[in-house]
């Protein structure tokens, strides 16, 4: 039976403030973007500080944060976190109902992603012989010092890998901003598919979409891989991306 394909649904007006649904799929998309990049952009950030402070060695009272941290955010489900941060939070904190749903979004996708590249850090940090450390500080660096000059460049380069698939994943796992009537991808599919009863059509542009992001952000990491690769230390980033 052959399929009765339609694409032109994308060039029909969907009534609203978009000309065309090819119109709003692009919008959607810069929705997407948006989340994604400024969650990665945070969860790096908190991610980075709380599996340094893991590692501190004469620190036990940060330690035990950074794990709290890790547990709490690894262990509760993101769609839990993104209702938390969308009816639960604004409530408890007045001031936060001032900011928009876009952006208690990226706060829940950002630390949930957040305790997954904590321990990744941890993990790089750790894999180092600690004869590194040692040399750092025979050299008189403080204890942020011989981090910054000594021990971070070379945990970043180990782990790159799993940061791959971290910053692959926080594409996909956008997808949960529809919960929160976030006008991302999934969301317009949801719509678009119910409007035009063309659910084939909508459907393959929203995957085809999300996968060209996904293989957008591999490509950048593969090529930082290649400028900072250590050998012996890392594999390629593609092995560390296909299993996700």
């Amino acid at each position: 039976m052959a399929m009765n394909w339609q694409w032109e649904v994308f060039l029909q007006d969907p009534g609203g403030k978009y000309p065309t649904y090819w119109e709003w799929l692009l919008s959607a998309w810069g929705w997407t973007i948006s989340v994604s990049l400024l969650s990665l952009v945070l969860a790096l950030t908190v991610g980075s500080l709380i599996g340094i402070i893991r590692t501190l060695p004469d620190s036990p009272g940060l330690a035990r944060f950074g794990n709290a941290w890790v547990e709490l955010f690894r262990n509760i489900p993101l769609l839990v976190q993104i209702f938390v941060w969308y009816h639960v939070i604004p409530a408890l904190f007045l001031p936060l109902r001032q900011l928009p749903d876009f952006i208690l979004v990226v706060f829940a996708l950002g630390f949930f992603t957040s305790a997954r590249i904590a321990e990744q850090v941890r993990a790089g940090v750790q894999a180092l012989p600690k004869g590194q450390r040692y040399a750092g500080m025979a050299m008189g660096f403080t204890t942020p010092q011989y981090y910054r000059y000594v021990i971070l460049p070379m945990a970043y380069r180990i782990i790159i890998p799993p940061l791959t698939s971290e910053s692959m994943n926080i594409f996909k796992n956008s997808s949960v901003a529809f919960a929160v009537s976030i006008s991302e991808l999934t969301m317009f599919a949801l719509q678009a598919q119910e409007e035009t009863s063309r659910g084939i059509e909508i459907y393959l542009a929203v995957t085809g979409l999300y996968v060209v992001s996904a293989f957008a952000i591999n490509r950048i990491m593969a090529a930082i891989e290649k400028r900072t690769r250590v050998p012996g230390f890392i594999v390629s980033a593609d092995a560390g991306a296909g299993g996700h």
